[in-house]
Formats: C-alpha cells, structure tokens, sequence
C-alpha cells in the first residue's frame, strides 16, 4: 500500500506545484518582507495632509519632539494598522481559499463572498440601522457564510464535482446576483445608499482604535484556524484521496480552513469594505517565490498582505493630492490586469 501510494504521487505531474525553494530563499524573503513592512510603516505615517520627514516620524513614535508632529502621526498610525490587518486578513483568507478547494482563481471578491457580505451589511443598514464596525461584522459573517455555501452548492449542482472552472463561474453568477440585490434594496433609499457607498468603496480612512480593538479577536481566531490548517491543505493540493491516505480528515479540514477564511474575510470586510485582488494575487506570489509548502505560504501573506495594501492607500494619497483615492479603487486598477494576465497563464487550472 506505502509503495503504490509513493509510486501515485511520483507519478503526479509536478506543472501544479511550484519546485520547493531553499530555507535560505524563504527566511530571506520573511526577513525582507519585515523590512519593507516597516519601511511602509513610517512612509504610511509621514505622508498627509501634511508631510513629515522619517527622522521626525521616528521621534514621534516614542513620543518626543514637536506636539503638532505627534498629534499627527498618531491619528495616522489607526489608518497603517488597519491597512495592515485588512491586507495580512484578505491574503489570509485568499490563500486558504485557494488551498481548500484547490481552485487558483479562488478569492473572497471573485467567489462572491465579499459580495454576501455587502449585501448582508446593507440589509443590517437598510432594516437593524446599523452603522458602527462592531454591528456590521455579524451581518458580513452571516452573508460570507450564506454566499460561501451557495456558490459550492451551485458549483456541485447535479451531482458534478465542484471543479475550479464551475466554483469561479458559480462564484460571479452569485457575486452579480447579490450586488444587483444590494442595488434593488438601496435605490428606494437615498439616505442609506450614501452611507452604504461610502463603505462600499473599500477603504481605510476610517480607521478607529475601538473598531480596531473590537474585531481583533475575530482575526486573531480566524489566523489561528487558518495556519492550524497549514499540514491539511499541502495534503490537499496532492489529492483528496492521497490526503486521505496520508491520514488527514479531509472534511475536518475544509471546515477548519472554511472557518477561518470566512473570519478573516468578513473582519476586513466590516473594517474597510469590499477590497478585492488581494486576496488573489498575493497568495499566487507566495507561491512563486517560496514555495507550495502552506505554512510558508500563509506567512509570506501574513507579512506582505499588509505591505503592499499599506503601499496601495500611500499611492492613492499621493496620485490626487490633496484628495484621497480609497485604497479599494488602487487595488482594483492594479489587479484587474494582473488577474487578467494570471488567467491567461493558469488557464484555470488547479493548484
């Protein structure tokens, strides 16, 4: 039995898995995402309305020097870590995604579950008048949850095997379907679709230190479960019954990551809005630079979905000073050629 199993997955085509890349190249690239990290940090901090040179952004960090200079930055740091937690989540959440159902196009935004999400928040909005971080995360959990299930649902509809192609074309027949849902409820209320668009957008200028510190647990379980899930999902990528033979509970871990994913998802969403492309690209570059191993991969998200979503809103303040470009709009500018590119390469293929 070990000796056909080994002879299986030898025989395995190896054009679906990136070659495994030294420890050397992996630990480099963690370093020196660190570093770019917070090299975003103190760019993110000393570009505004007003802008203050690194050296005096330091000092304000601890602090000391002019109070104006202080006062400044600290009322830009909520901004920064929320660009940080949004991007580090969304990464998060797209690279489960794509591990779970070994999909490579999978992404909360293309799968419609951020659309679930909004469509959720605009009825707790619409018909709770809810208007607060803390009350939208219970509807975006409640809408990425009900969308994650029925785009597999329609995916494996008739029996057939929820392959990428049918996952990714369920996934944006529900994401058109929602948003149109979300267009029919808003457009007899002119009140609530102002406040709905504002949130919409998906951005970061919002940032509050009580939203921060009331949707941190939420994270924090959904990148426990996600990272808990690393082992599983290299099981996985090889094959629902090689991974079964290797001794994983398949199901067990599909929900575990399925969980996470969807905290993670809904979190960001509540805080920032519906931001899609990060959870898609970022994970694909993790997988190019360091390998297929996930726990590897989860961490290149971890720290360089922050990095770049942070770069995004610095490059949407700087585009159209003195006005804001919302980081959701960068993303999508950005991403759009990218996907396109990355379809035209995957050809829809599994991971």
């Amino acid at each position: 039995m070990t000796t056909q199993l080994a002879s299986s997955v030898a025989s395995r085509p190896l054009t679906r898995v990136p070659a495994r890349r030294s420890r050397t190249v992996r630990v480099a690239t963690l370093i020196i995402g660190v570093a770019a990290l917070a090299a975003s940090v103190i760019v993110s901090v000393a570009i505004g309305s007003r802008e203050i040179p690194p050296s005096e952004v330091l000092d304000a960090l601890f602090g000391r020097g002019d109070p104006l200079v202080v006062a400044a930055v600290e009322s830009r740091i909520p901004r920064t870590v929320l660009a940080i937690a949004v991007g580090a989540a969304l990464s998060l959440s797209g690279a489960a995604m794509q591990g779970l159902t070994r999909n490579p196009l999978a992404e909360p935004g293309i799968l419609g579950i951020t659309s679930g999400a909004a469509l959720a928040v605009v009825l707790g909005i619409v018909y709770a008048g809810v208007s607060t971080a803390f009350g939208y995360i219970w509807f975006a959990l409640a809408g990425s949850a009900a969308a994650a299930v029925l785009v597999y649902l329609l995916g494996s509809a008739g029996g057939r095997r929820a392959t990428p192609l049918r996952l990714t074309l369920a996934g944006a027949a529900t994401a058109a379907v929602l948003l149109s849902a979300v267009r029919f409820v808003l457009l007899p209320r002119a009140q609530s679709l102002q406040a709905f668009e504002q949130w919409q957008v998906g951005g970061v200028g919002g940032a509050k230190w009580d939203s921060l510190a009331t949707l941190a647990p939420l994270f924090l379980v959904g990148l426990v479960l996600v990272f808990a899930s690393a082992r599983g999902l290299d099981a996985i990528a090889l094959g629902d019954d090689t991974a079964k033979a290797l001794g994983q509970r398949v199901g067990v871990v599909r929900l575990v990551a399925g969980i996470g994913a969807i905290l993670l998802c809904a979190t960001a969403t509540a805080l920032a809005g519906p931001i899609i492309f990060v959870g898609l690209l970022i994970p694909h570059a993790a997988r190019l630079i360091v390998g297929a191993d996930y726990r590897w991969v989860l961490g290149f998200c971890l720290v360089w979905g922050g990095t770049i979503l942070v770069l995004a809103d610095v490059l949407g303040r700087v585009v159209t000073r003195p006005s804001d470009i919302a980081v959701g709009i960068v993303t999508t500018v950005v991403g759009a050629p990218l996907f396109i590119l990355l379809v035209r390469r995957q050809k829809v293929r599994e991971v």
